[in-house]
């Protein structure tokens, strides 16, 4: 791993074998909620310095010149800590006998498997018991758009199209990442990310000042985007009812499609594998997007497309961690 060299030596755990334990117990318990009731969930702190810098630096008054030359100064001021605070992490791991109680915790803070999954299954509970209304409100929690414009089928295609993407920002990029670069690389690629949520918007008041945080975050999505979708195509080797030909075919013919770089690669996965079509046109506040179909199957998805979308999301996590289970033992053996 490449932070060796900066940190010092590797006398303590392996942190292949640390993430790997985090990936299974943030997948029992979630993302140690209590904990953070009394802790500053390190998100919350990295969000709350964007917002303070977006009021003070991206001002309406400024030149779409100098606010991007500002955002890009925000990347700055926020990666940089970041990286070096994730460098003493880990450093403390490798030099002290309980420093790896510190970045168990945040690894487990850090990732959203099990977030995710809670999300998505809420809605598909909404709709089963009760209807349009709470399966409406239930996916406002997981997506941007209009979702009083939804209808049935809407509302479980937003929620399948969100377990789709955020399983690549939520859980394959913070492992790949972590993996390369150790905890320095997690906690920049999570400070990147909420950047890119918060600032990285296509909107007058952003599209200058966000453009360096989502130039950015598309980027470092690049590997782990592809890799989510290959993922997706092998757990349909193991989900009844899926295809995982079909997720390939598709997802080759139709990622590029989508108008995110990354994102189109997990969704035509799974469209592929489920048989369904997603994305397409869609409402948010403000905007409408005219985006194409994603797929060649239904449109029409249900809550039982919801469940199926958990389980082939559920096999798809278990192989992300044996591939790097895999390179644990490996790394041992070495």
């Amino acid at each position: 791993m490449l932070t060796d060299a900066l940190i010092g030596g590797h006398e303590g755990i392996d942190p292949l074998f640390l993430v790997l334990i985090a990936l299974f117990i943030e997948a029992y318990v979630g993302e140690a909620r209590a904990f953070f009731r009394v802790v500053p969930h390190p998100v919350r702190i990295i969000g709350g310095a964007v917002a303070a810098l977006d009021r003070k630096l991206n001002r309406e008054q400024r030149s779409d010149l100098d606010r991007a030359v500002r955002g890009g100064l925000t990347v700055l001021i926020v990666v940089v800590p970041c990286a070096l605070i994730g460098i003493g992490v880990a450093w403390l791991t490798q030099h002290h006998g309980f420093g790896w109680i510190v970045e168990l915790l945040l690894l487990v803070s850090l990732l959203a498997q099990r977030n995710l999954y809670d999300h998505v299954r809420a809605v598909g509970k909404a709709l089963r018991e009760g209807g349009l209304p709470a399966g409406r409100g239930a996916v406002a929690h997981l997506v941007g758009r209009d979702v009083e414009t939804l209808d049935e089928h809407g509302v479980a295609r937003a929620a399948i199209e969100s377990a789709a993407e955020n399983f690549s920002d939520g859980v394959v990029a913070p492992v790949f990442w972590y993996t390369v670069f150790g905890f320095p690389g997690l906690l920049v690629y999570k400070a990147v990310n909420t950047m890119d949520s918060m600032i990285g918007l296509v909107s007058p008041k952003y599209r200058a000042f966000g453009k360096a945080a989502a130039r950015l975050d598309d980027l470092l999505n690049l590997i782990p985007a592809r890799l989510s979708g290959l993922l997706f195509a092998l757990a349909a080797v193991f989900t009844p009812t899926a295809s995982p030909w079909r997720a390939l075919k598709t997802m080759f013919r139709d990622a590029g499609r989508h108008r995110s770089p990354n994102a189109g690669w997990p969704e035509s996965a799974v469209a592929g594998a489920l048989g369904l079509a997603l994305a397409g046109p869609r409402h948010y506040p403000g905007h409408h997007v005219k985006d194409a179909w994603m797929g060649d199957g239904r449109t029409r998805a249900t809550g039982q497309d919801i469940s199926r979308t958990l389980y082939l999301y559920t096999v798809a996590g278990f192989l992300n961690a044996l591939w790097l289970a895999s390179l644990a033992l490996f790394h041992l053996a070495w």
